[in-house]
């Protein structure tokens, strides 16, 4: 081989090489793309499942959702008592309340909350509740759902309050005010995007023995919260 010849392949070698880690490099260039749109794309995801997670559900606007047709809007006087018109910004639960006023209607329980505004002196009472279920299952509506009720204590700021009449001193609803309750739990579950297990007791907020029945015996209270599931169910369909 001339040294002419020698020179030349080198030369091609030379390219040849270079060609070769080109390639090289622009294959390691897509690897090294495809796994950071891999890693960008899981990190997207992984963001958006926890954040749901944490969050839970999607936040309705209060104001934006309205109530069934079968209950009876009776609001309540604004009063610093039982109607302070505190915004409500948030629902993420749904806390059940007896009245432990044994044979008291719907009516007159809302008309309690009412007379508060009317308090004097130093000693006063604040409460009041969203809903009121009657004995025959007939619901007064007392608070906006955009407004906060003074029913649950700390979570007040971000649940829907339902008070539940009863007849006797043992808190068990009637049929009628049990299957309203359900259907109305259900419907607001529906509305807020909430889970049948955000359905809470006062209980569960203060360990006050309310409502009675579903503390005394937490079977119950168990088989409730399948009855709203089957009426979420029902309502998507």
């Amino acid at each position: 081989m001339s040294y002419r010849d020698e020179i030349e392949e080198r030369r091609i070698r030379r390219e040849e090489n270079r060609r070769r880690r080109r390639k090289q490099e622009r294959t390691r260039r897509m690897i090294v793309g495809g796994l950071a749109a891999v890693i960008v794309i899981a990190v997207i995801v992984t963001a958006v499942l926890v954040t749901k997670k944490l969050t839970g559900r999607k936040q309705v606007n209060p104001a934006d959702v309205a109530v069934p047709e079968y209950v009876n809007v009776n609001l309540l006087t604004p009063n610093e008592y039982s109607r302070p018109q505190i915004p409500l910004e948030k629902v993420n639960g749904i806390v059940v309340h007896y009245v432990a006023n044994p044979c008291s209607t719907a009516l007159e329980n809302r008309n309690y909350f009412e007379g508060l505004k009317d308090q004097t002196g130093s000693k006063t009472t604040s409460v009041s509740s969203h809903f009121v279920i009657g004995l025959e299952g007939e619901v007064v509506q007392c608070v906006p759902l955009n407004e906060v009720a003074y029913a649950s204590n700390n979570r007040n700021s971000d649940t829907i309050s339902i008070e539940c009449c009863h007849p006797d001193e043992t808190g068990k609803f009637y049929d009628s005010t049990y299957q309203t309750l359900v259907n109305l739990c259900a419907y607001l579950c529906v509305e807020f995007d909430l889970k049948p297990d955000d359905v809470i007791r006062h209980y569960d907020v203060t360990g006050k023995i309310c409502p009675k029945y579903f503390v005394d015996y937490p079977e119950k209270w168990e088989d409730f919260h399948k009855d709203v599931k089957k009426a979420i169910k029902i309502l998507k369909k």
